[in-house]
């Protein structure tokens, strides 16, 4: 009988508990998996590197990483924004004060967040973002990106989007012809007023601004500012900041044309 290797065996076992929980702390998986805490530290710094699982910069739990094969994704591609985006959005972040999501482009006219600058303590908003798909008729980030497509490839994701849609997601369709040509005029997507992306989220209510980010003449993701609704409009925001945001996206869509091959 082939002996089995233990740490490939471990590392299985780790990746199925993230991926079930969705975040996970060091403590959960010791727990779950009955591994010491030296070895799983080991066995996730290794992950973390080769971005099966990543690391939150706020509180240290880990979540699937970009790599980790998703069905209809390209795990390359969203991998190249990432490092394409990682250090620009902690900058934008120390430039405004605010929160930044980072969101990849997943096909059929969706994305997800891949990275985030979110930290509870400063910004007062749900900060275990990575991973969610937002809505693309009632998210800033969805919107963004919607509205930076052609006219027919918008028109064909918009009405597979639309089709089984209900309650305020089947409204916000509905409208959305209107709010992309808003978006295209304001240079800015938002976050429609009190939608929250989980049930699960906690914190105050979040507004945001998104633009997309281009990488020639593709749409490959979209970058948000994010808040805390009551501390500031998105008026003052946008004021104060979208200029900032539109550079760092599109330093983001130039690092990644020049470091992909795709």
């Amino acid at each position: 009988m082939t002996k089995l290797n233990r740490s490939v065996e471990r590392s299985m076992k780790i990746l199925e508990v993230v991926f079930g929980s969705g975040v996970t702390s060091l403590a959960f998986l010791a727990e779950q998996t009955g591994l010491p805490k030296p070895t799983i530290m080991r066995i996730c710094a290794t992950l973390v590197s080769q971005r099966w699982l990543t690391q939150s910069r706020n509180d240290s739990r880990y979540r699937i990483g970009s790599r980790f094969p998703r069905l209809g994704a390209a795990p390359d591609s969203i991998d190249a924004l990432v490092e394409a985006g990682s250090s620009e959005i902690i900058r934008l972040s120390e430039l405004t004060g605010l929160g930044v999501d980072l969101a990849a482009a997943i096909g059929n006219g969706r994305v997800e967040i891949v990275d985030t600058t979110r930290k509870f303590s400063e910004h007062g908003i749900f900060p275990d973002c990575i991973g969610f798909r937002p809505s693309p008729f009632r998210s800033a980030l969805g919107c963004a990106f919607l509205a930076a497509l052609d006219a027919n490839e918008r028109a064909d994701v918009s009405a597979k989007l639309a089709l089984n849609t209900k309650g305020q997601e089947r409204k916000a369709a509905l409208s959305l012809p209107e709010k992309l040509k808003e978006i295209r005029a304001r240079g800015f997507a938002t976050r429609e007023y009190g939608y929250w992306g989980r049930g699960v989220d906690y914190g105050g209510i979040p507004s945001a601004i998104s633009v997309a980010i281009r990488a020639g003449s593709r749409v490959v993701g979209a970058l948000s500012l994010v808040w805390l609704a009551e501390r500031q409009s998105v008026e003052d925001v946008a004021t104060a900041h979208l200029e900032r945001l539109t550079l760092a996206g599109e330093v983001i869509g130039r690092h990644f044309t020049s470091g992909s091959d795709f």
